[in-house]
């Protein structure tokens, strides 16, 4: 008869050189009442971590296993003691370790993915060097035998192809949200270990740069990154995760999150936002990207795209005669596979947060008329600073003037959105009307400082301030005044607006003026 014990312990593994401790074991046995033993453990011979059990009775040997927080015994029949008095040694050493944690599929296939092309290569180069070190017969043999079973070769490729296209349709998935179909060959769930990895490097990496909660920065990003959480509670990918907030004391202008809820906002960010709206546009967009679980779909894509594009650098290596075109061979080929796939889905992917972004700025209350202002001012600013340009098809994101058209367009039904919401009514004032009426003073201003003469050319065109068109009902969590250090006006915008000066003299056909800087607080 075999009896099963379990002992659960969350410190089992750390027993110290000198610890007794006692276990009580009850096993029930099938049809008779529990029998209980006094077992204790004492480590006071053998060297730390390792354990010797006695018993106060005559009981069958021990047969342990451990994983780490469960320790389970195993008990077969008593075999025929030696008479003698005292405590008899049962068991045998046994060590225990601590569990340790799985590396993630993703990261796993990252760290392979260099490995990979490596492998082709060298799989190309070496058939290569194989059919020019036939002789010539042997190769008209081969063309003849390719020849005679082309039907079975391409039959075996179709095979594969039908093969590989239900591997794909296996792993399609619907997005949260959009309920857009999508391919996800890695799980959100493995890319979540793969985040709480990449969330402790960047903790490492911005240690020393990290502001302190008590940071008015730090403040307002975690009182809008909790209210939009709050808001959006009815969005299971929202209200699963624990959002934690992260102010980085750097001048880049970014900002992301991590698809475990981890939020890194740079203080770069916060100078180029002018109100608490254009803020909260700006993180629903970064809180959109981890509730679709974009960084998986995109990865997922990559995976795709690299293992069909081994083949065809294994063929390059394979076919090119020189190993200098091989390799130009191989620069093309990676440059059209980012032109043609990886490029353009990431700006789908950008647009698609774009639209869920603005409708969980409108869930929670705020001005989302603010989002293509903010756009359009980070496009003014990019021209002023003389920040260089290139064609959308070349780049990652959409354009700047692309994003604010398509929030334009999505404006009707973010505003029904928000107001479906009882959201309190948003004020007559249109900051969309306000910031190109701004535009439209500061050209005029301009040209006329420009036929005033040198002395008028040298003062740079400043922006006019743009009025928040923060509404009186907004939810205490957005609005509530966060202390700056040279103000304790309520009425202050929570958010230091764009601060930023640009010395540049701008013609009214060929420049686009600068944005505002506000006089107040500044961030350091």
């Amino acid at each position: 008869m075999v009896l099963l014990c379990v002992l659960r312990s969350s410190r089992f593994s750390s027993l110290s050189a000198h610890l007794t401790r006692h276990f009580r074991l009850c096993c029930a046995q099938a049809g008779r009442p529990v029998q209980k033993t006094h077992y204790w453990v004492s480590s006071q011979t053998p060297p730390t971590n390792y354990v010797r059990l006695r018993a106060t009775s005559k009981l069958s040997p021990l047969l342990f296993l451990n994983n780490g927080r469960t320790a389970c015994c195993q008990i077969g029949p008593i075999p025929p003691l030696p008479a003698h008095s005292g405590p008899v040694l049962l068991g045998h050493l046994f060590h225990t370790s601590a569990p340790a944690r799985a590396v993630p599929v993703p990261l796993i296939w990252l760290m392979l993915k260099p490995l990979q092309k490596l492998v082709a290569i060298i799989l190309g180069r070496s058939i290569r060097k194989w059919w020019v070190a036939l002789p010539a017969g042997r190769r008209q043999l081969f063309r003849d035998w390719v020849r005679r079973r082309r039907w079975h070769l391409a039959a075996g490729a179709g095979v594969t192809m039908v093969i590989v296209a239900l591997l794909l349709l296996t792993h399609l998935d619907e997005s949260p949200v959009t309920g857009r179909t999508r391919l996800l060959v890695f799980s959100r769930e493995k890319y979540m270990e793969l985040a709480a990895l990449t969330s402790e490097a960047y903790m490492e990496e911005f240690a020393e740069l990290l502001v302190p909660v008590t940071d008015p920065r730090h403040q307002v990003v975690e009182r809008v990154v909790q209210h939009l959480a709050q808001r959006n509670k009815d969005i299971p990918e929202v209200s699963e995760v624990t959002w934690s907030v992260h102010v980085v004391q750097s001048p880049d202008v970014n900002a992301f999150i991590l698809p475990d809820g981890t939020v890194f906002m740079f203080a770069g960010m916060l100078e180029v936002v002018t109100d608490v709206h254009q803020l909260t546009v700006v993180l629903g967009h970064e809180m959109a990207h981890a509730v679709l679980g974009h960084s998986a779909e995109q990865a997922s894509l990559s995976h795709v795209v690299d293992l069909l594009s081994l083949i065809l650098l294994t063929a390059i290596w394979a076919v090119c005669p020189r190993d200098s075109l091989a390799l130009l061979g191989q620069w093309v080929q990676d440059k059209l596979s980012q032109l043609m796939f990886n490029r353009p889905f990431s700006r789908k992917l950008e647009a698609e947060a774009d639209k869920v972004g603005l409708q969980l700025a409108a869930k929670a209350c705020a001005d989302v008329r603010a989002g293509p202002v903010f756009w359009q001012q980070m496009e003014i600013r990019d021209q002023l600073t003389g920040e260089p340009t290139f064609p959308e098809w070349l780049s990652t994101h959409p354009s700047h003037k692309n994003r604010f058209t398509q929030l334009d367009r999505l404006m009707p039904q973010a505003l029904e959105l928000r107001e479906s919401c009882s959201c309190p009514a948003l004020p007559a004032t249109d900051p969309r009307a306000v910031f190109s009426k701004s535009v439209r003073v500061l050209l005029e201003t301009a040209k006329h400082r420009e036929g005033g003469g040198p002395e008028g050319a040298r003062k740079p065109p400043r922006l006019p301030h743009i009025p928040a068109s923060r509404p009186t009902g907004l939810p205490a969590a957005l609005l509530a005044q966060t202390a700056l250090p040279s103000s304790s006006n309520v009425d202050q915008e929570p958010v230091p607006s764009v601060a930023s000066e640009f010395a540049v003299a701008a013609a009214a056909a060929a420049v686009v003026p600068a944005p505002a800087e506000v006089e107040g607080p500044q961030t350091s």
